[in-house]
C-alpha cells in the first residue's frame, strides 16, 4: 500500500521540483544514495525497474526509507505494463512513472488511488494522460522533444502540469529553460550522480549536487 496519496505526491513534486530518477542492484548503494538525496532537500525518489530483481531490492528500499528518510516519496519508474504497475503497488510505490502512456496502467493506478506519470511526446498523448486522471504527465524524451514542446503545450493547455526527464542537468543553463518554459519538476538521472562519486562512496558530494540544484531553481523561479 502506498504511503503517500496521490495529491500529496502532486503538492511534494511542486514544492521540491528535483526528482532523481536512480537505479543501482547494490542494497546499500541504494539507500545511501536515497540518504544523501533526503538530505539534499528532495523528497520524491524515482527508483527504476531497469535491473534483474529491480522488484525486490525496490521492496526492500522502500521499507528501509519509511525509517530512515520518513518524509521520502519513493515512486518507480520505467514502467511500461499493468501487471508491473501492480506489483510495484504492493511493495508500496507511492507513485509510477513510465517512458509511455499505457491506458491499462491508468486503471490500476486510479483503482488504488495512486499516481500515474506518463510519459508524452505529443499534445494528444498529453490530452489523453489528462483525460485519463494525470496529474503530472512525463515529457520524454527531454533532450528530443525541447523545452520549446513545454512551452508550446502551455499556450493553450495552461493548466498542464510537465515532469521532463531526459537530458536534464543540475546547472543554472539547463534549470532555466525548463522552468522559463513552465515545467512543474524535473527529473534527473546520471548528472545527479557523477560515476567517480558514487565509485568513491562520496555521497556529500551528491547531497550538494541536490542542495546547489533546489538553489538553481529557487532563484529562477524568483526573477
Amino acid at each position: 500500500m502506498s504511503k503517500f496519496t496521490r495529491i500529496e505526491v502532486f503538492f511534494a513534486m511542486q514544492k521540491a521540483p528535483i526528482i532523481p530518477v536512480f537505479y543501482h542492484k547494490d542494497i546499500e548503494v541504494a539507500k545511501q544514495i536515497v540518504k544523501a538525496c533526503y538530505e539534499g532537500g528532495v523528497r520524491a525518489f524515482e527508483f527504476t525497474n531497469r535491473g534483474d530483481f529491480a522488484h525486490e531490492i525496490f521492496g526492500e528500499l522502500n521499507k528501509w526509507v519509511s525509517k530512515e528518510c520518513p518524509d521520502m516519496i519513493m515512486g518507480i519508474g520505467s514502467i511500461v505494463d499493468a501487471p508491473t504497475a501492480s506489483l510495484y503497488m504492493q511493495l508500496g510505490a507511492n507513485f509510477i512513472v513510465g517512458p509511455l502512456l499505457n491506458p491499462d496502467i491508468f486503471k490500476v493506478c486510479n483503482r488504488r488511488q495512486v499516481a500515474y506519470i506518463p510519459g508524452c511526446g505529443t499534445v494528444s498523448e498529453v490530452g489523453l494522460a489528462q483525460e485519463l486522471g494525470a496529474e503530472v504527465v512525463k515529457v520524454f524524451p527531454g533532450d528530443v522533444v525541447g523545452s520549446s514542446f513545454v512551452k508550446g503545450v502551455k499556450a493553450p493547455m495552461p493548466w498542464t502540469n510537465m515532469m521532463v526527464t531526459g537530458g536534464v542537468a543540475p546547472t543554472e543553463e539547463n534549470l532555466s529553460k525548463w522552468f522559463q518554459a513552465g515545467v512543474t519538476c524535473v527529473g534527473m538521472g546520471s548528472n545527479l550522480f557523477p560515476k567517480e562519486a558514487i565509485a568513491q562512496e562520496d555521497w556529500k558530494q551528491i547531497t550538494q549536487l541536490c542542495k546547489d540544484a533546489f538553489l538553481i531553481v529557487d532563484k529562477i523561479k524568483t526573477q
